[in-house]
């Protein structure tokens, strides 16, 4: 099992995965730590916590739109395999999410 440090909303934090996923985990903090970002432009600092849930929320919506993408492409039949992948992704993230949601109540936040 490897670890990767990635840093979101200015907090670092230490998670474990899979040999070899280092470089796409790291790229999943810095999308969220993006969208964390541009949320905060938007809306001025509202809170960490509020951050994370509704940059949570904007990526589960930007998921559901592909997925409904998705379906129309494929005549309203989805692909088996880009179904099961897809829903493999939203599986990870929920988990993302739900780590940062408990880690960000940790802080105090």
């Amino acid at each position: 099992m490897a670890e990767v440090t990635v840093t979101i909303a200015g907090r670092t934090y230490r998670m474990a995965c899979d040999e070899g996923q280092e470089a796409h985990l790291t790229g999943l903090g810095d999308q969220i730590d993006r969208k964390i970002a541009d949320i905060r432009t938007s809306y001025g600092d509202i809170g960490d916590l509020r951050l994370t849930v509704m940059a949570a929320i904007v990526i589960a919506d930007e998921l559901s739109a592909a997925r409904r993408q998705l379906t129309a492409m494929s005549g309203g039949a989805e692909d088996d395999d880009a179904a099961e992948l897809i829903n493999h992704l939203a599986e990870r993230l929920e988990v993302l999410a739900a780590d940062l949601r408990t880690r960000s109540r940790g802080a105090g936040n």
